[in-house]
């Protein structure tokens, strides 16, 4: 029997970038509904979709695959969000805050209460999320896990934020967090405030040297999307580049 389907928005999407195996996939939509997780997005899955392999390791959450969206890139695939977390277990040059399962399941929670889009980036089972991939989140998951082996297969890392997110429900009622009246700017908000950015920064020569230039636009959107603006903020920053480069009166 299929068990009820939790509305969209009412707990966090789960996206898998870039999986490579199909039976990791079903692994990790099994691991989804032991928790009470139903929404699963796909970002370029290596072996195309739909994958019987994945079908066959999902057995009775298989219709966690029939649903599950795919997409093209990260960005997408978050593009209706209003906050992202990656999970990683290596320091990625970048700076955002750092969460336990626990910790950012509690504070998605709240998130959630108020009405807000929440996902959850997982990386590829042979390297992980890439910086630009974490740079589309606003925080980042790590375990807490031995420093000489810190490799954890697709679905364990799954069940483990899962696990913390059922296990916060009965924690729910205390969490604080200042949401209220909060209208937070989505993830596509964000992506075209970085494309503004980067349009009139490169008009103005600021991408210098050339070969340094990839660098500098990945931390231009990893800083954009670490503030967690709102959509006031965001429609703000336009106007400020607007004006800019008009000319003086």
């Amino acid at each position: 029997m299929r068990p009820l389907a939790t509305d969209l928005g009412a707990a966090p999407l789960i996206v898998l970038t870039r999986p490579q195996m199909g039976e990791n996939i079903g692994a990790a939509a099994r691991a989804m509904l032991n928790f009470g997780l139903e929404h699963m997005r796909l970002v370029a899955p290596r072996d195309g979709w739909p994958n019987p392999s994945a079908t066959a390791m999902a057995s009775g959450a298989g219709y966690v695959l029939e649903n599950a969206g795919v997409f093209e890139d990260v960005a997408g695939a978050v593009a209706d969000c209003d906050y992202v977390y990656a999970t990683t277990a290596r320091g990625r040059g970048l700076v955002k805050p750092v969460l336990t399962p626990e910790a950012a399941m509690e504070e998605a929670r709240a998130m959630i209460a108020a009405g807000k889009r929440v996902a959850v980036l997982f990386g590829p089972e042979r390297a992980g999320l890439e910086n630009d991939d974490v740079a589309h989140a606003n925080a980042i998951i790590t375990v807490p896990v031995n420093p000489g082996f810190y490799s954890l297969n697709l679905a364990q890392c799954v069940l483990l934020t899962a696990y913390e997110w059922m296990r916060q429900g009965s924690n729910a009622a205390g969490v604080r967090l200042e949401l209220a009246g909060t209208d937070l700017a989505s993830q596509i908000e964000i992506e075209k405030l970085g494309d503004h950015f980067e349009e009139k920064l490169e008009d103005t020569g600021f991408f210098f040297p050339p070969e340094k230039a990839p660098h500098m636009k990945l931390n231009l959107r990893n800083m954009l999307g670490r503030w967690g603006m709102t959509r006031s903020e965001v429609q703000t920053l336009h106007g400020i580049l607007r004006q800019l480069v008009r000319p003086r009166r």
